[in-house]
């Protein structure tokens, strides 16, 4: 099984649930990084606000990020080699990439949009 690592720009929360607006963009790929991971996936998401140190210790996404700057997040690997620069995946993309079978699309995609943190408003 391969290994995906996720390098996302500075967000407050995964989901894309927080804040006065939700990004459906965001909602879509956390639905499809929880089906993966159902699925026997192996991905790890790092934010660039909670983990910089993994930016900076990854000489790919360290030298992509001062060629290009933050525009070129999110950045995809796929054991250890960039596989996508500057969108999320979809679906179908994110399982080939795992090398899993199936895309997770008879599960329930639901994410609940109350919000991925209490009631602060913040993670």
């Amino acid at each position: 099984m391969k290994k995906i690592e996720v390098y996302d720009p500075a967000l407050c929360c995964s989901t894309g649930v927080c804040g006065p607006d939700v990004d459906t963009a965001l909602v879509g790929f956390a639905a499809d990084v929880d089906s993966l991971k159902k699925s026997g996936g192996d991905i790890v998401r790092l934010n660039l606000a909670q983990d910089p140190s993994a930016f900076a210790e990854n000489p790919l996404v360290k030298g992509l990020l001062a060629r290009s700057g933050q525009s070129a997040l999110p950045v995809i690997l796929v054991d250890g080699e960039i596989a996508l620069v500057g969108r999320y995946p979809t679906r179908s993309e994110l399982f080939s990439y795992a090398g899993v079978s199936g895309t997770g699309e008879g599960e329930s995609k639901k994410i609940s949009t109350k919000g991925c943190c209490d009631d602060s408003g913040c993670c």
